[in-house]
């Protein structure tokens, strides 16, 4: 092998080679990893040393063996050295014979008659691999036109429409796992037992100064009741809780602190307040009366707790 590769061309290879990796394997970010980390650069200046000398320990032995040996020897290795490797004879055989031209010394049998001003012309075949690439694209013609013009085959556009099919659906099944994509527009009520008692984790961290734990009010409106100043129902609710309430009278919007996931919960959690009775309810705030289980849009500016003074529109 070393006698068709020499160390020229086998210590650059086997370098980038290992350059290459080590740029593959460590994460640098948006820099080349050498720059990045200059101890690289040193591992790698110590690679092409170490492969430097390598070859010349290799070429030093070798050249120390063929000294060692004696003229018949020498004349057996030097003929060997020099002898073209198989792979290399069978490539050059299946050239000429895929190029189907013949030699010089056989050109007389393919020479035309025809002569202009001591110019001859050779009656050449086709290349061999022009040939058969010209039958196989025939075939492949045929085998085409059968299936997409006679048997109606799925074209480009049929594979195309598929795939956005196939596409679609698993856009919603990773939906149905990635829950911090819930939005306003897609949030459900959650009625696992896990996703409400993180709620309910959630709720008393961040909740209970300004609802209390029972929900009866605070500082916060009653969340036992029906009556909901900003919407009722599971998506005004999130969205209240996402946004924020009031401008400066209603609480902090909570999508900087909570993930989506967490609104859900909370949101879901605050449902179930629905109907029970706190110990020291506060006063119901808001005209806007709706059963817990009806789904409204609002946008609404309210000046005080019982006056609202834009439109309501029903899901």
């Amino acid at each position: 092998m070393r006698q068709f590769f020499p160390s020229w061309i086998r210590v650059p290879v086997v370098f980038f080679f290992i350059f290459g990796l080590s740029e593959y394997l460590i994460d640098s970010g948006g820099k080349p990893a050498f720059i990045e980390y200059p101890l690289i650069s040193l591992f790698l200046l110590l690679v092409l040393l170490i492969l430097i000398a390598i070859e010349a320990i290799i070429g030093a032995m070798d050249n120390v063996l063929y000294q060692s040996l004696d003229a018949e020897a020498k004349a057996r290795y030097d003929a060997k050295r020099t002898q073209t490797p198989t792979f290399i004879t069978w490539v050059e055989k299946t050239y000429k014979k895929l190029l189907g031209s013949k030699p010089i010394e056989e050109e007389h049998e393919i020479i035309l008659d025809h002569n202009y001003d001591g110019i001859r012309e050779l009656d050449n075949s086709l290349p061999p691999w022009w040939l058969y690439g010209f039958y196989a694209s025939i075939v492949f013609a045929c085998i085409y036109l059968i299936r997409f013009h006679v048997f109606n085959g799925d074209n480009q556009y049929d594979e195309l429409e598929t795939e956005y099919a196939e596409a679609k659906i698993a856009i919603e099944e990773y939906k149905k796992t990635a829950k911090d994509l819930v939005d306003f527009n897609t949030v459900e009520v959650l009625t696992e037992i896990s996703d409400l008692k993180a709620g309910e984790t959630l709720f008393t961290e961040n909740c209970v100064a300004c609802h209390k734990a029972d929900g009866g009010g605070g500082i916060g409106p009653n969340l036992t009741d029906n009556h909901w100043i900003l919407g009722g129902g599971i998506k005004n609710v999130f969205k209240t809780i996402s946004e924020g309430g009031r401008n400066g009278k209603g609480m902090i919007a909570w999508k900087q602190n909570l993930k989506p996931s967490e609104i859900a919960q909370v949101a879901s959690y605050v449902l179930t307040f629905q109907g029970t009775t706190p110990a020291e309810p506060k006063e119901a705030e808001g005209n806007i009366i709706w059963p817990e289980n009806n789904e409204i849009t609002t946008d609404t500016t309210v000046e005080d707790s019982t006056k609202v003074t834009d439109s309501v529109t029903i899901k």
